[in-house]
């Protein structure tokens, strides 16, 4: 035998509820919950649902701050105290906390978002309805049941009404918004995905084009080196004399005298050695020109390629060897 809930009357004293439990929770929460029945026709409500539709951050802070602990209960333990079962679905976690009907007006009462101000207004109505009548009665609908036994319909109050039309107009409301919101965005993927194809084309094109001009470089190149007339290997091989070196100096250059003296001392030794690492002061022994006119000689065959500097030897003298064309 199932024994009576600590938090509701006996099952058998069991009524139908007067307004429609669902109704009566959308008005108060604005959304629709889950809900559990119990066989004594209590009706339990996951905290965590009516709390994020009223806003509440923190769920277990909102049960401690306005719902007494005797409304307030695990699921695993109101299921057992009934010798029930978990309910299946992953949602209906054993350790989920759950509120009755008065835990949950409890809730609404402390809610301060303006959604909940008609179902306040009409507690306020029942409670001072109740304190000057000693009751409060609900309008009868016009259609009554005409089965004897049938469960009596009553109308709903008008307060609890037009706060569930008002919420269900601003569901609606929402509803095209969002659609709206859909709308937009799926243009928007569609426009980015155009985008991005063009972009693929414009890059597959500069591809293309830049290949192109590759291969056309490529050819020239082709055709150029094709061309080009290959160096006689005897060039290379034929070992200069001071006569050809000084012929070619001429060539290259307006000798003047002493550029000429200065030629004339270094050409051999250049030939001969491969190099030249005579101090400035020896060259001007040689030829009676001043160390600064010898410096000056052999910077201005250097200018036309005549030598070429090839750093110094140990005594700081300049070494210089013959420029090859």
């Amino acid at each position: 035998m199932i024994e009576p809930s600590k938090h509701q009357p006996d099952p058998h004293m069991r009524q139908e509820d007067a307004l429609d439990i669902g109704d009566f929770v959308y008005a108060a929460t604005g959304a629709r919950v889950r809900r559990l029945t119990m066989p004594d026709g209590t009706h339990w409500f996951p905290a965590v649902d009516v709390c994020t539709q009223l806003g509440y951050t923190t769920p277990r802070k909102a049960l401690l701050d306005h719902v007494p602990e005797n409304h307030r209960e695990s699921l695993e333990t109101l299921t057992g105290s009934h010798g029930l079962g978990i309910p299946a679905g992953r949602e209906w976690r054993r350790d989920l906390n759950l509120i009755d009907l008065q835990g949950l007006i409890l809730l609404v009462s402390a809610c301060t978002k303006p959604e909940c101000a008609p179902f306040k207004r009409w507690v306020a109505e029942v409670i001072e309805t109740v304190q000057r009548e000693g009751s409060y009665t609900l309008e009868e609908a016009e259609v009554q049941p005409s089965e004897p036994g049938a469960a009596i319909a009553y109308a709903m109050p008008e307060q609890v009404a037009e706060a569930i039309v008002r919420l269900e107009e601003r569901n609606l409301q929402l509803d095209e918004q969002l659609a709206a919101t859909q709308h937009r965005a799926l243009a928007l993927q569609e426009q980015i995905a155009a985008t991005q194809q063009e972009m693929v084309e414009t890059q597959r094109t500069t591809l293309t084009v830049i290949a192109q001009a590759m291969e056309r470089i490529a050819n020239r190149l082709d055709v150029l080196v094709t061309d080009r007339p290959v160096p006689d290997a005897t060039a290379f091989s034929v070992q200069p004399t001071t006569e050809t070196v000084l012929a070619d100096w001429r060539e290259r250059l307006s000798v003047t005298e002493d550029v000429w003296t200065v030629a004339v001392v270094i050409a051999p030794v250049l030939v001969e050695k491969g190099e030249l690492r005579q101090p400035l002061e020896a060259i001007a022994a040689r030829t009676g020109l001043s160390v600064h006119r010898v410096n000056e000689c052999l910077r201005l065959l250097r200018k036309h390629a005549c030598i070429h500097p090839m750093g110094a030897a140990e005594d700081g003298a300049p070494v210089y060897v013959l420029h090859r064309r």
